[in-house]
């Protein structure tokens, strides 16, 4: 089972990045002092400056771009001793970006969620500008950020304006929004959406609205309304949701058609997705077919991958077009 996770996150999700450096030629870069100069990652943020605007187009214009309220929100939710002591990269925002939220080093400690918030900003281990690539990365957070090169680097919708701040302990980017985690839980997000009323009835039905919103760092394959729609009408005598649970021989099988539809072993995304057979929740196998990209039953039945990387606080949602069976 280690093997094939390991094989389906490819590369590791710990394993972040390649080499793209052409992408990061117009950010300002800072010259790497030897190891035995630097200091660790909140002095570095106390002292971090630089002057003048940067040659990026999509950068916001400053005099000059400070940390002091990032390093200040490091104190207030005393995480700075765990930017002391891990090897990190953090995509820190400049304090114009906290003032855009009306943060300052004054009142970052009364910003709900600090904790969860700063954590979505560091990613394990020292990544420097030449090995980003484009793709989702996991966070301390455990929610995943976007990286994306085009027009010039991105985390998110924040513009990467500096990058390669070296620390004894990792590496600092600086950038111009704050990153915020996705705040609803999966049941919140199928809750919310107009497309998954039915499957939204199905949770409901096998009782299980506990076990989709707190499980962490699950991956959802989800079936829009459509896909119950053209299971319904593709077996005999079976006409609602309540014929479905009958057909399905009750409750017990209803939770195992839901479990068929949950990796329950990482929150994996679009970016990691490879061909290879994986193990559901419900202990089934399902293959995954990237030239779709799509899904491969047990009964060989297909549902293509139609939208991705939806997330949740615990967890990502893929969207898919037919409900997956493993009778």
């Amino acid at each position: 089972m280690t093997n094939s996770i390991n094989q389906f996150i490819k590369g590791g999700l710990g394993l972040l990045f390649l080499v793209f450096m052409a992408a990061c030629s117009q950010i300002e870069d800072q010259a790497i002092p030897a190891q035995n100069d630097l200091k660790l990652i909140p002095e570095v943020l106390k002292t971090m400056e630089t002057e003048g605007d940067v040659n990026n187009s999509n950068a916001r214009k400053s005099a000059g771009r400070t940390f002091a309220t990032f390093n200040a929100a490091l104190g207030k939710s005393g995480l700075a001793s765990v930017f002391s002591r891990n090897d990190l990269t953090v995509f820190a925002p400049t304090d114009a970006a906290f003032a855009e939220l009306g943060l300052n080093p004054g009142n970052i400690g009364d910003l709900e969620g600090l904790t969860s918030i700063l954590l979505y900003h560091v990613v394990a281990g020292s990544v420097f500008s030449t090995d980003l690539v484009e793709g989702f990365v996991p966070t301390l957070n455990g929610a995943g950020v976007e990286i994306s090169l085009m027009n010039g680097p991105k985390v998110n919708e924040s513009n990467i304006i500096l990058v390669d701040k070296q620390a004894r302990n990792g590496v600092i980017h600086g950038i111009d929004a704050v990153l915020l985690p996705p705040s609803d839980n999966i049941m919140e997000l199928v809750n919310n959406n107009e497309n998954f009323t039915i499957l939204k009835a199905a949770i409901e039905a096998a009782e299980i609205e506990n076990i989709v919103a707190n499980t962490p760092n699950i991956t959802v394959f989800a079936p829009t309304d459509q896909a119950f729609i053209d299971l319904l009408n593709s077996l005999p005598e079976v006409d609602t949701l309540e014929d479905l649970v009958a057909f399905l021989g009750g409750t017990d099988g209803l939770i195992s058609v839901l479990a068929y539809h949950v990796f329950a072993d990482g929150r994996v995304f679009s970016s990691d997705l490879t061909d290879i057979e994986i193990t559901m929740f419900s202990g089934d196998k399902v293959t995954i077919d990237t030239s779709g990209p799509k899904l491969i039953d047990l009964g060989g039945g297909e549902s293509n991958i139609i939208d991705t990387d939806i997330q949740g606080n615990n967890g990502v949602v893929h969207v898919i077009d037919r409900v997956l069976l493993n009778l």
